[in-house]
């Protein structure tokens, strides 16, 4: 159990499902009140329904829609939350192609929109309440694309992830006088049921089993990692850590 998450508040985005119902089962586990964004109706009612979701706040709302997310932050004003904590964990490459001259100015808009758009406005929704309480923890999650390119997701999505972990760095620059940090974790392939189906669907099993035997810890990464990096970003014991990008991928890309 991280320590100093008791009596903070926690929004995370996109986390009905997969990596962000991991990471807000495990602010809730230790000890934040938590507030979930998500467009999915059905993904909602299914984590609602959760023993370790118990106690969380849901809130359905389209991230690419700027009236939507103005309205769920006002509704979560008004249920009492003030938040310490923000984690950006909304993002994909939307099944969007790979290869480059194939991507579409939509597939762009639509990637950037999440991934990148749906940070800013909520950051800028979020900040002025951390820094006028003199706190704060942002934590957005970037990825082992926009650190080293990528195997299966396009250049669309590896750009996105790269403005969001240059953005982490600026804001941690900009915020930190005011007692908020600001750090990206960066996962590598963390088998949710989403990058199964595309991993499925873009390498053959011998090219999976490659991949796999390349990551000097011979495994691919569960949410319950990449949840505990959040966790730990988001705690009072990080107070000194801020604009770092968190590689969380066993190994398979390494920086020094």
């Amino acid at each position: 159990m991280a320590a100093g998450l008791h009596g903070k508040m926690a929004l995370v985005s996109g986390a009905a499902d997969g990596l962000g119902a991991a990471i807000a089962a495990r602010l809730a586990a230790d000890g934040a009140r938590v507030a979930v964004l998500d467009r999915s109706a059905e993904a909602i009612a299914l984590s609602a329904a959760r023993p370790d979701m118990a106690g969380v706040h849901f809130e359905q709302v389209d991230l690419s829609d700027a009236a939507g997310i103005a309205a769920a932050l006002s509704r979560l004003d008004q249920a009492g939350f003030r938040f310490d904590i923000l984690v950006n964990n909304a993002g994909g490459s939307l099944h969007t192609p790979r290869a480059f001259v194939e991507e579409t100015d939509e597939d762009w808009a639509r990637v950037m929109d999440l991934n990148v758009t749906a940070a800013v406005r909520l950051i800028r929704a979020i900040v002025p309440g951390m820094a006028e309480r003199g706190y704060g923890r942002i934590i957005n999650l970037g990825s082992k694309a926009g650190r080293y390119g990528s195997l299966f997701t396009g250049a669309n999505y590896v750009a996105a992830k790269g403005a969001v972990q240059s953005m982490t760095l600026q804001l941690a620059q900009e915020f930190g006088p005011r007692g908020i940090t600001c750090n990206a974790v960066c996962p590598g392939a963390i088998l949710t049921p989403r990058v199964e189906r595309l991993l499925s669907e873009r390498q053959t099993p011998e090219e999976r089993a490659a991949v796999r035997n390349a990551i000097p810890v011979r495994r691919h990464g569960r949410v319950e990692d990449v949840a505990a990096a959040v966790a730990f970003f988001a705690s009072e014991e990080s107070g000194f850590i801020t604009g770092q990008l968190l590689d969380v991928n066993g190994g398979q890309g390494m920086a020094s």
